[in-house]
């Protein structure tokens, strides 16, 4: 059965990761998520074992597959300039 993705608009019928089912995502896409979830937890500091921590990363999650508007203060961690360096 072929689906869409959510996110590139490509048609693909491979069987995907039971997380990025649930986004209609296909595989490339959903690998660009997670490294993206990556740079989101880094960049963010973010502790999964909080509650609001995974509400701030899910966010980031329904923004990225076009499910929700980015919101005021979210940024795009996959621009360089977006991303502050620790200064030391």
């Amino acid at each position: 059965m072929t689906q869409t993705c959510s996110k590139c608009g490509n048609a693909f019928d491979e069987k995907v990761d039971p997380a990025a089912a649930k986004y209609s995502s296909c595989a490339n896409c959903w690998d660009e998520w997670v490294k993206y979830s990556v740079m989101v937890i880094n960049e963010m500091r973010l502790d999964l074992s909080l509650p609001e921590h995974r509400r701030v990363l899910k966010k980031y999650e329904r923004a990225y597959f076009g499910l929700d508007k980015p919101e005021g203060e979210m940024k795009d961690y996959s621009k360089e300039e977006e991303r502050v360096p620790d200064k030391r």
